[in-house]
């Protein structure tokens, strides 16, 4: 296994709590797989460094990883820049665009705070992230990709953490692996 203190000294995280190594062990260990990743924990916690950490260390290493602030686009424009958007198919769209999926094809697309995506918006990524399916705003054609998604949310208190380790979608399939990046347990 990769020496804990070099990965920490390559991505500028400090501390050696027993927390801290456990989340970047687990993160080490989802990051060969294709999984798609949740991480939770208090702000402040440096949740962003494990989405880093795990596409350093995946085979998707040498392609794109695109970091996206859900909380900071406006409602209003969310869906057009995650998914794209063909030409025409709002005021203002003059030409079509390729959304964050698109641009993260082959690599790897970390999604913060995503849970003040809108609520239409979480159905649309569940498809992606289940199905690697998407639509462009204004399109009736479905698009594919092939990406890694890793999302992370603020947990508050202990009753919001995520309470098991996977999700598994319809057809049984694991789609996401879960870990804390606080110093609480799960």
């Amino acid at each position: 296994m990769t020496d804990l203190t070099s990965i920490k000294n390559r991505f500028g995280i400090i501390g050696n709590s027993e927390a801290l190594n456990r989340a970047l062990e687990v993160a080490l260990r989802v990051a060969p797989t294709d999984l798609s990743v949740l991480v939770t924990g208090e702000s402040g916690v440096g949740k962003e460094f494990f989405p880093q950490v795990i596409h350093a260390y995946s085979a998707r290493k040498h392609n794109k990883y695109i970091a996206v602030n859900c909380g900071a686009i406006p409602e209003g424009t969310i869906d057009s820049e995650l998914f794209g958007h063909e030409k025409g198919a709002f005021t203002g769209a003059v030409e079509a665009r390729k959304g964050y999926f698109e641009e993260a094809d082959g690599g790897t697309i970390f999604l913060d705070e995503v849970a003040e995506l809108p609520h239409s918006t979480q159905v649309r990524l569940l498809r992606v992230l289940q199905t690697g399916e998407f639509i462009r705003v204004g399109s009736a054609k479905v698009q594919k990709t092939n990406r890694r998604g890793v999302s992370a949310r603020i947990s508050i208190t202990g009753s919001i953490r995520c309470r098991s380790r996977c999700l598994l979608c319809g057809n049984g399939r694991r789609i996401f692996s879960c870990f804390s990046a606080s110093s609480r347990p799960m």
